[in-house]
């Protein structure tokens, strides 16, 4: 089965790069090469992060590569560079590498996974399904581990694109047992969905001018109350964006039996803290993030230190620009002051009903701050860019935007209590 898929998918990815397969094939090679050779020894994990870190700022600085670099012999390949970056896609490729040297390093190690444990308490194992957590975490057979399939998952033509992100283990797995989540049903179901969201796109593009106002700088021009619907319009508008492109290629992975975590479950208008918006916006990239860096790092012992690290990697990842990492790096403070009030909170029992009140109302006021903080900090990371916060502010922070701010904030607070009410509803129907 891996070999069929792999002749597949590099026929796909030959269309897509032409010559520049040969860049892909190489570096992925030699870090199976250090994978296989270095994986039992103490400082294989800081080899694997150096490799994978380098060759993942070396890709964008050289712009992918060229071959006349290599020798005026090899010249003519620049013109069959393909119809797509590969060093794009590469920031993909080099997640599941690092997931394939983590897996086949824990490979032999005692595992901590109570699988009889998990299947009593997890609702998906409990319907007869399996669950992701599940697949990623019992591991895998050592003849897994060969370079056919490694290259199969690196590679996989439904999710080699944009993802979603499967570990390998959960990959491997798949690939003799199909996922059974999702019937004949379901997925036509999963399709018409899609379908519909597709239809909302295209209404969105040709009727709401939300981001050619933002991209223009014309925005700058307008009232506070305009400059609002359209940030907010912005961020709406990205969230269908990425979900439509998510969940075509998860779909085609399902029809073909590979099942891979669903990113954004929930709309993001139904997220009032930067953990939970976290979680499901790149929700497949979130669970990468715990398994292999924030678990490996230290986990919920050194959480305020971590963040600043994942964030940082998260903004390379996505580009080497300055905007992602004041991005990064403003999601960090406005996430620093969040996890110590939940810290706080989670010792707090409510002991009366005036109690309960109380809380509910703060909680409200802390949902409101954390969108508006989630707002600025996506549109300077992804739209407007470092040099227009003080634009920004400015049309807020004066006599005209101060009201708007306001009523902003009180939209917000109840939008939260509104959130607040559907989890209460959902932990009830648990």
């Amino acid at each position: 089965m891996s070999i069929v898929w792999l002749i597949l998918s590099f026929t796909y990815l030959f269309y897509l790069h032409q010559a520049c397969i040969i860049f892909i094939i190489s570096i992925a090679s030699l870090n199976f090469l250090l994978v296989k050779v270095f994986a039992r020894t103490k400082f294989f994990l800081y080899l694997l992060w150096t490799f994978n870190l380098f060759f993942l700022l070396s890709n964008r600085v050289f712009e992918g590569y060229s071959f006349s670099a290599i020798g005026l012999r090899w010249s003519y390949l620049d013109n069959f560079r393909g119809t797509f970056r590969w060093h794009i896609c590469f920031n993909f490729v080099v997640l599941r590498m690092i997931s394939f040297g983590y897996d086949y390093h824990w490979a032999h190690d005692l595992s901590h996974f109570d699988q009889k444990k998990h299947s009593q308490r997890c609702q998906v194992c409990k319907s007869g399904r399996t669950c992701y957590q599940l697949l990623q975490e019992r591991g895998v057979q050592d003849d897994k581990f060969t370079f056919t399939l490694y290259l199969c998952y690196l590679v996989y033509a439904p999710l080699y694109l944009a993802g979603p992100i499967v570990s390998f283990n959960a990959f491997a797995s798949q690939l003799d047992v199909p996922q059974n989540n999702y019937k004949l049903r379901d997925l036509a179901w999963y399709g018409l969905r899609w379908i519909f969201c597709f239809f909302l796109m295209e209404v969105m593009t040709h009727l709401f001018r939300y981001n050619a106002l933002a991209i223009s700088g014309l925005w700058k021009q307008l009232s506070p109350l305009d400059v609002f619907i359209i940030g907010y319009g912005v961020l709406n508008f990205m969230w269908l964006k990425f979900l439509l492109i998510w969940r075509y290629f998860r779909y085609w992975s399902l029809i073909y039996g590979i099942d891979s975590p669903e990113n954004m479950p929930k709309c993001i208008n139904n997220c009032y803290d930067l953990e939970g918006f976290w979680k499901s916006w790149h929700a497949s990239y979130n669970k990468w993030i715990v398994r292999y860096m924030y678990i490996p790092l230290g986990g919920s012992k050194r959480k305020v230190f971590n963040v600043w690290i994942v964030f940082t990697f998260v903004a390379i990842w996505h580009d080497l620009e300055w905007k992602l990492l004041c991005w990064a790096w403003l999601t960090c403070l406005f996430f620093v002051p969040e996890m110590i009030v939940k810290s706080a909170v989670s010792k707090f029992k409510a002991d009366s009903a005036v109690t309960e009140f109380v809380f509910r109302e703060l909680s409200a006021i802390a949902g409101a701050i954390t969108i508006t903080c989630l707002m600025v900090a996506n549109l300077v990371g992804y739209v407007i860019g470092p040099s227009s916060i003080n634009s920004l502010a400015s049309r807020f922070l004066n006599k005209q935007g101060l009201p708007v701010l306001g009523g902003m904030f009180v939209t917000f607070y109840v939008g939260t209590k509104l959130m607040l009410h559907i989890r209460d509803a959902e932990r009830k129907r648990q």
